[in-house]
């Protein structure tokens, strides 16, 4: 804990002060342009990853990057999601896997997560992705067709359906490589990948 207070004094110490007119404005506005869906994994830090300044993305971060499809009734990351998209108008939304993400490896792996209940049943939103992935498939494999997979499912969420019907807002898939910092994003109309 005394490194994140250190962290802390630092920011407002030296950081802050050099920020004072962006957090001024900041705290008047929030307009961000991209709803940035990222896993949990403390690797991936969406910030760092693109350069973003404070207010410009709008961040979820789940195990797993998942993204359940939409149903009805009171849900975190559907919650977040309408309000990106509905209230801000975010014009961007990225799904962003990473190489040896945890919760892709235990299903391909087929760990047993009899101790962790909530893991487990969380990690039942990727069952359409291994489902499409053959047995024995390696784990970069899962984590492409699982950002493909929780792309689907966002375009079930009311509020994006909408935005992509009138063109207000474009998906994105992306795979972020930790060992190489490469960003590689998947085509939207096939498998091939492509660089960001």
């Amino acid at each position: 804990m005394r490194d994140l207070a250190d962290g802390v004094t630092r920011f407002q110490r030296e950081v802050f002060p050099a920020r004072a007119d962006l957090f001024a404005h900041l705290a008047a506005h929030h307009a961000p342009h991209t709803l940035f869906i990222g896993c949990s994994d403390a690797r991936v830090v969406p910030e760092l990853i693109t350069g973003s300044e404070p207010g410009e993305l709008f961040v979820v971060r789940t195990a797993g990057n998942l993204v359940p499809a939409y149903t009805p009734g009171a849900d975190g990351v559907a919650a977040s999601i309408e309000y990106a998209v509905a209230v801000l108008g975010v014009r961007e939304i990225v799904v962003c896997g990473h190489s040896a993400c945890g919760a892709m490896t235990a299903l391909a792996e087929g760990h047993d997560l009899g101790t962790a209940p909530a893991v487990a049943g969380w990690l039942r939103y990727a069952d359409a992705s291994l489902a499409r992935t053959a047995p024995g498939t390696d784990v970069s494999a899962l984590v492409r067709e699982n950002v493909r997979a929780q792309l689907a499912n966002l375009a079930t969420h009311p509020s994006v359906a909408r935005a992509l019907a009138d063109g207000s807002v474009r998906l994105h898939g992306w795979v972020f490589d930790i060992a190489t910092g490469r960003v590689e994003e998947l085509a939207a109309t096939d498998r091939t990948p492509s660089h960001a």
